[in-house]
């Protein structure tokens, strides 16, 4: 890998803020569900139906909180998850070691699994993003939930709403990251190893199908198979990992939703939520938005990781140009170059 920290920081950045803006309709859509309040507001008590003009109203609601703690928490995430990444495949026993970021080393040597490197290193990386990002989720998902909250008024904007709403105790904008990393951790933690897998496997069989035309092939055709490889395993990793997290991810969106409300006292724990919700609403209740979830990660992780890919190999190709190296990072050593 011929990149600079800040090369990663900026594909980071950029690929996540337009995900942010393509999926944040569907984020809502999905908060609204996992709701305690869904079956009450967003459905007629008398015939059961959808409200599909409250549902679907206002789907961009704190889509700005969101882009703006982007930036500072993708950026966070892939330097973290490259730099741990990197030291660790630097100190490992092993002797098939793929290019790294830099030649730092740890004081031991160690012959860990390259799942379970991949596992640290994007664990480590969530930890830290987390801390950026928690304020924001607090911020988007109680804005998201504005149209349905009677703690709030209709005359204002809903991030406005929301911001004045937490002016006074700003600390409760860090409710939930207990939970936010509860969820994220082993979704993380499950989500890249399995991705680095299924691209490393996809691409050895587009090498080999693709043989010497790998080599023949214009960089920008490189490129973009490139990004598609990692799109396509991005999506698979992702779609399974969010089915088998989503009752985390159903405690979180209810822990957040509770630091809006004005008794101080409604913030439970996730532990309590979690048992009230399976004693109220049994398992299909943790599952609550499992499928959109899924279809939603899916797309998002796809076009998040392949753009970033993409945003990677091309600031790699410039760097390479302007430092006058011959060569370039070619699309058949994706998986060495990650």
């Amino acid at each position: 890998m011929y990149n600079s920290h800040t090369d990663i920081w900026v594909a980071g950045a950029f690929a996540a803020v337009v995900v942010d803006f393509i999926v944040y309709p569907v984020d809502t859509l999905k908060t609204r569900i996992q709701s305690p309040n869904y079956n009450k507001v967003f459905k007629d008590a008398h015939t059961g139906t959808i409200k599909r003009n409250v549902l679907f109203k206002g789907l961009y609601q704190g889509v700005w909180s969101v882009v703006f703690s982007t930036i500072p928490s993708s950026g966070a995430f892939f330097t973290t998850y490259e730099t741990v990444k990197s030291v660790l495949y630097n100190s490992s026993t092993n002797t098939n070691k793929p290019s790294t970021l830099h030649s730092i080393t740890l004081p031991f040597s160690h012959n860990l699994p390259t799942p379970i490197i991949n596992g640290l290193a994007s664990s480590t990386a969530e930890m830290v993003s987390c801390l950026i990002l928690t304020p924001a989720e607090v911020l988007k998902q109680n804005a998201q939930m504005v149209t349905a909250n009677s703690n709030y008024h209709q005359n204002k904007s809903a991030m406005l709403q929301v911001f004045c709403h937490f002016r006074h105790q700003p600390w409760r904008l860090w409710t939930g990251y207990t939970a936010l990393v509860g969820r994220n951790l082993p979704t993380t933690a499950l989500q890249f190893p399995l991705f680095e897998y299924i691209r490393t496997r996809l691409t050895e069989k587009w090498k080999n199908e693709k043989g010497t035309a790998v080599q023949a092939q214009s960089r920008s055709g490189q490129l973009i198979e490139c990004a598609g490889l990692t799109g396509i395993s991005a999506a698979m990793s992702g779609s399974l990992a969010a089915i088998v997290t989503t009752p985390v991810d159903v405690i979180k969106t209810r822990v957040m939703l509770t630091a809006g409300g004005k008794d101080k006292r409604s913030s439970s724990g996730a532990f309590a939520v979690g048992r009230d919700i399976l004693k109220n609403e049994g398992v299909k209740g943790l599952f609550c938005g499992g499928l959109i979830r899924a279809g939603w990660t899916a797309v998002a992780l796809g076009l998040y990781l392949s753009l970033y890919e993409g945003g990677r190999l091309y600031l790699e190709n410039r760097r390479r140009e302007k430092d006058g190296m011959r060569g370039s990072g070619r699309a058949g050593d994706v998986d060495e170059d990650f």
